[in-house]
């Protein structure tokens, strides 16, 4: 796989990078991660809407054309994508004093392939570019995760792939995963607003009887994709997660195989104590790189505040998962609409195995795309909730 570039000087003074086990800002100040992370945006998940068993992105657009048709779904994803996030909301995760948002996208979103709601002309690019420039206005570091790769990283409804992790068993997906990364380099390469990209999402579930087999593949793409963005941009933090939910770092031997590389774990539950995540501490104290906690969340407020505290005192920085969604336990709530939950989340957990199941479970299309369209209104900042004993929690301030 080669990148068409152009070999680039790395233009120090403007860029975050990494200093041993830290970050370190342009003006030389270390930049300790604290923030949030952009989840559903771009990535739809079904829990995040409140549905259950219609859990991934492409279950959730099958669904909604089913229940409404595919022009009416088209239109709702754009109408998602331009209002779920919008220069109000960047503005206010700014104001709870975080300094940083991660942002997990589709690769789809840099391609031709039918994603949320076209077929073509995909609008990725222009999503980030907006993304970038509320971000410098309000102050706010960047990072670039691709949530889901070609032929999925993870093999679970996260990625929203098809049941396995196929990329690593796909040299045609490989391929496009390396070329997508390029194509972001290339636009990005000059961007200080980016704090880094960070290439991959909980590769490798737990799942698979053959999982040693598949985390042996990880550090060789990872190395492979590196070497190709560093053909063009020199200047960005690449971030690296381990296997199995970003929490194994075994497969890893060559860890310093580049000079401006850090890593990333994740946790969700169990005690909120050091001994918790003793083992990142000690992978990031043998490489001597900086470790972020990528995504953690979705538990009490005690357990969330604990938590920080173990974080801040053993130099892992953090981004809390998610922003927003529906109910709670994000920074910003999504009110339900009347009728959500009797006519949309119904069809969604209905048996639509047949033809005949899409027929009698359809709701009334006229009352579906209304209640659709009210969600869409929900998902504006001006009429989410914000959950300040959350913020709080998480080590931001709240009102």
């Amino acid at each position: 796989m080669l990148c068409v570039s152009v070999i680039t000087v790395s233009a120090s003074g403007r860029f975050v990078r990494v200093d041993g086990e830290n970050l370190v800002r342009p003006d030389g100040t270390k930049l300790y991660i604290t923030g949030t992370n952009l989840g559903n945006w771009l990535n739809p998940e079904g829990y995040m809407f409140g549905f259950q068993k219609t859990n991934s992105g492409w279950m959730i657009d099958l669904m909604f054309r089913q229940m409404i048709g595919p022009d009416d779904t088209a239109a709702f994803w754009q109408a998602f994508k331009d209002n779920y996030i919008t220069r109000d909301d960047i503005r206010f995760i700014a104001s709870t004093g975080a300094n940083t948002i991660r942002l997990p996208f589709n690769y789809k979103l840099f391609t031709d392939e039918d994603y949320m709601g076209l077929s073509s002309a995909q609008d990725g690019f222009a999503r980030v570019d907006s993304l970038i420039n509320w971000c410098r206005d309000y102050g706010l570091y960047l990072i670039l995760d691709m949530h889901d790769c070609p032929g999925g990283q993870t093999g679970d409804n996260i990625d929203n792939s098809y049941g396995y992790p196929w990329l690593f068993e796909s040299e045609a997906s490989q391929q496009l995963f390396i070329k997508i990364w390029c194509d972001i380099a290339s636009r990005y390469k000059d961007e200080p607003v980016i704090l880094g990209y960070e290439l991959m999402n909980e590769p490798i579930a737990h799942f698979f009887t053959n999982k040693d087999e598949l985390n042996r593949k990880l550090e060789p793409l990872y190395k492979r994709t590196v070497k190709a963005i560093r053909e063009i941009d020199n200047n960005h933090v690449i971030l690296l997660g381990g296997a199995q939910w970003n929490s194994i770092f075994t497969m890893f031997s060559d860890r310093k195989f580049d000079t401006n590389i850090m890593y990333t774990c994740h946790r969700y539950g169990g005690p909120a104590t050091a001994d918790a995540i003793k083992d990142y501490i000690e992978f990031r104290d043998r490489t001597g790189l900086p470790m972020y906690m990528g995504e953690l969340g979705h538990n009490t407020d005690q357990w969330q505040a604990d938590f920080v505290k173990v974080l801040r005192n053993n130099n892992i920085g953090y981004t809390f998962w998610p922003y927003k969604k529906v109910d709670n336990s994000c920074m910003n709530a999504i009110v339900r609409p009347e009728g959500w939950d009797s006519v949309v989340v119904k069809f969604s957990e209905a048996s639509r195995t047949t033809f005949e199941d899409i027929r009698k479970a359809r709701p009334s299309q006229d009352e579906a795309r209304r209640i659709l369209r009210q969600f869409i209104e929900n998902v504006k900042f001006a009429n989410c909730r914000p959950q300040n004993a959350y913020i709080k929690s998480i080590g931001l301030k709240a009102d």
